[in-house]
């Protein structure tokens, strides 16, 4: 790391050389305009560095050289290798460090992005405990670390006498949201050795001004350009490798809709999900290639890995939804357009043939539907949003769908249900299966217990398992996409288990802006306890000296369906998808920062975001129970939130949970009091720090019988002494 800490100071020292001499020649040329005109000898030599990459290609290849032919092809590439040389250790592109990205020995690298330049580009260096060989082979195969690659075809293999090989690839990738179209690539790929051991593999597009072959086209796919781009893998003492990798790209901005484009000018989302990812990636497989990866669930850190590619690539396939791979849109409509619904029925085409077809397909005529749409979010991160979802899943998810589509695992037929107001949703168990080395993904099993719609329901209801991927949520990366997928499965979780994934995907718009801190904005109840009203101030961002921000959000949801119903899942899905819209809208509204005025200073949260919920999952219990509505006191207002009257009850209310243990989940006001204990604490609190031997054993008698009973509200009165 020392080592490639004092090449990149050199990198910029010569950089800095170049940007005073261009300082110094810029201003004689305004104290001497007569010279500027006159004079251009001085221009070309300033300027060489960097224009010779800007120029028009055309005068870099001229249009007499044959490049249909090996010895054209290895032209173009040796081009191209000495450009890519140029960006990756050169001065060809003005590169600025990523914000958040320090080096160090915990760091994934060096990660900086460019500045002013044509197209997007990235770049990426650091250390792996890989040999050289290893590294080209992980790297070339880009569709197991690039989760927005489709396919990757190699047309065309070309050796050359030096050793190396030239590959022409067409390469698909996946729409980002469901507003924009997908993009594709054709390419000449470039492998070679250089003298001092290094193994250098270059890209670049071929068009009309490079030359070469025409590459395929696909209908439905916009045609974007690599710029000369690559990696070079330099063996280090003592083995292991010194990678450096350069992202260039020109994405075709202009043929997206205006609010969408920076997702298509922003180097920062390049970086992340490109650039850094591939060196991720390959720290991943050193870290697994050492022995020191912990096997989730039984399984090798491999197989877990495929299960989040999985998860990913079905996601990605929803949202796109190529009709090469069986996808159509439905003809019938309900009027609105926010939704779009569309349907496939080749799911063993989709879902491949290393996986086993669900037995659902196999014995009942049916497919896959999935309901889809895009909204842009204001000032909401990515990340806090998402991380909101994975942790209060109760806040969006309704019961019913749920089952719905854990039935779809079984062969048997199942009622398609209706979305009911006030279900009862039971406990959600993480159980965590693998981390990345950075932690910046995750894979989990969530374990959801009792759901239902009344008591036998919540009682006779097997518990249901999803496999959910969750990405992003870490708010210091710079231009991150959060994502939140997740799939059904059964208790078995066999390898080649069928997936049907659904899911949300956050992606940032603008350039990130310091907001408040997580742990402040995130709570619901916060912004209950500011104001004279006790209510969410009006938006307004005169004075809060932050940049308004915008994201976009993605949700996807499949559902199998039996013929004769799709009509009835093609109404719940656009039901379904709605509801989960407004409440997202909701949630987001509420954890903005800008939804508090520069006159509040947001204090420290009273209750966690599970207060809300738990609030009203307390009133949905009462009167699923008792077929009554709670009231919480005899002067409460009928208008007042449940929250504002939960916190503020004048009664100890504690929250707790009987599976797997005796667990404190929450409590109002007066229960955090006398408990003596914050909602910071509450979590690490156990029941031997409240009750003695003879108050558990008493307290765990007397809890099965209250639940028996139907009672599933505790008003309790605790005095400790």
């Amino acid at each position: 790391m020392n080592k490639l800490l004092m090449e990149e100071n050199d990198r910029l020292q010569k950089q800095v050389s170049r940007l005073v001499f261009d300082n110094g020649y810029m201003k004689n040329r305004l104290h001497s305009p007569s010279v500027a005109t006159t004079d251009t000898s001085c221009e070309s030599v300033v300027t060489s560095g960097q224009h010779k990459q800007q120029q028009n290609p055309a005068v870099l290849h001229p249009p007499q050289r044959d490049a249909n032919n090996p010895a054209g092809l290895l032209a173009i590439a040796e081009e191209t290798l000495a450009e890519f040389m140029s960006k990756a250790t050169g001065t060809a592109v003005n590169w600025v460090q990523m914000v958040g990205m320090k080096p160090g020995p915990d760091s994934v690298g060096i990660i900086a992005v460019s500045h002013n330049c044509s197209g997007v580009a990235a770049r990426a260096c650091g250390l792996v405990s890989l040999e050289p060989t290893k590294v080209a082979e992980i790297l070339k195969d880009r569709a197991s670390w690039y989760r927005d690659c489709r396919r990757v075809d190699i047309l065309h293999v070309i050796p050359t006498g030096n050793g190396g090989t030239i590959e022409l690839i067409y390469m698909q990738t996946y729409a980002l949201t469901t507003l924009a179209e997908p993009r594709d690539f054709w390419t000449l790929r470039y492998t070679s050795g250089l003298d001092d051991g290094s193994l250098v593999i270059c890209e670049r597009s071929l068009t009309h001004s490079t030359g070469g072959p025409s590459g395929p086209k696909t209908p439905d796919f916009i045609r974007a350009e690599v710029l000369p781009s690559g990696y070079l893998i330099r063996p280090c003492d003592g083995g292991g490798s010194m990678i450096y990798i350069v992202d260039h790209v020109d994405l075709n901005a202009c043929s997206v809709p205006e609010v969408l484009r920076p997702l298509y000018e922003s180097p920062k989302i390049l970086a992340q999900k490109m650039t850094a990812a591939a060196l991720r990636h390959i720290r991943q497989i050193a870290h697994e290639s050492s022995g020191e990866t912990p096997y989730g669930a039984g399984r090798q850190p491999a197989v877990l890995r495929t299960f989040s590619q999985r998860l990913s690539r079905g996601f990605n396939d929803a949202v796109s939804g190529f009709p090469d791979d069986g996808w159509s849109s439905l003809l019938s409509s309900d009027g609105a357009e926010d939704i779009s619904i569309t349907i496939n029925s080749s799911p063993n085409k989709l879902i491949g043939s290393d996986v086993s077809p669900s037995p659902f397909f196999s014995a009942m005529g049916g497919g896959i539907m999935c309901a889809k749409a895009s909204m842009l979010l204001q000032n909401v991160p990515p990340a806090l949003l998402v991380r909101f979802l994975r942790e209060h899943r109760s806040e969006w998810a309704d019961p019913g769908v749920d089952a719905y589509s854990a039935a779809s695992l079984r062969a048997n037929p199942y009622n398609v249900p209706g979305l009911r107001a006030g279900g009862f949703m039971g406990n959600q168990v993480i159980l965590p299966l693998a981390r990345t080395v950075e932690h910046e993904e995750c894979l989990e099993v969530i374990r959801l217990q009792g759901h239902g719609f009344s008591h036998d329901e919540v009682l006779m209801s097997p518990d249901m398992f999803l496999l959910q991927l969750c990405s992003g949520i870490d708010e210091d990366a710079p231009g991150a996409c959060a994502q939140l997928v997740f799939a059904p499965i059964d208790e078995s979780f066999a390898d080649d288990a069928p997936l049907l994934p659904s899911g949300f995907r956050v992606i940032p718009l603008d350039a990130k802006t310091d907001v408040p801190s997580a742990t402040r904005t995130l709570d619901l109840a916060s912004a209950l306890e500011v104001g004279s009203g006790g209510g969410l101030c009006a938006l307004s961002d005169s004075g809060s000296g932050t940049r308004s921000t915008r994201s976009v959000l993605t949700i996807a949801f499949q559902f199998s369906f039996e013929n004769h119903l799709r009509e009835s899942v093609a109404a719940m899905a656009r039901q379904y998808v709605r509801a989960v819209m407004a409440i997202v809208q909701r949630v987001a509204m509420a954890i903005s920062p800008s939804r508090l005025g520069p006159h509040v200073e947001l204090k420290h949260p009273p209750g966690s975001p599970e207060a809300l919920a738990l609030a009203s999952w307390i009133g949905r219990s009462y009167r699923a129970h008792t077929g009554t509505e709670i009231r919480w006191s005899d002067t409460e207002d009928a208008a007042g939130s449940p929250l504002t009257l939960f916190w503020k009850h004048s009664d100890a209310i504690i929250c707790c949970s009987l599976k797997p243990a005796f667990t404190l989940k929450f409590a109002n006001s007066a229960g955090f009091d006398i408990l003596e204990t914050t909602v910071a604490n509450v979590q690490d609190l156990q029941l031997e720090a409240v009750l003695d031997d003879g108050g558990q054993k008493a307290l765990v008698a007397q809890l099965p019988k209250i639940m028996l009973q139907c009672l599933a509200l505790m008003f309790v009165n605790w005095t400790f002494i």
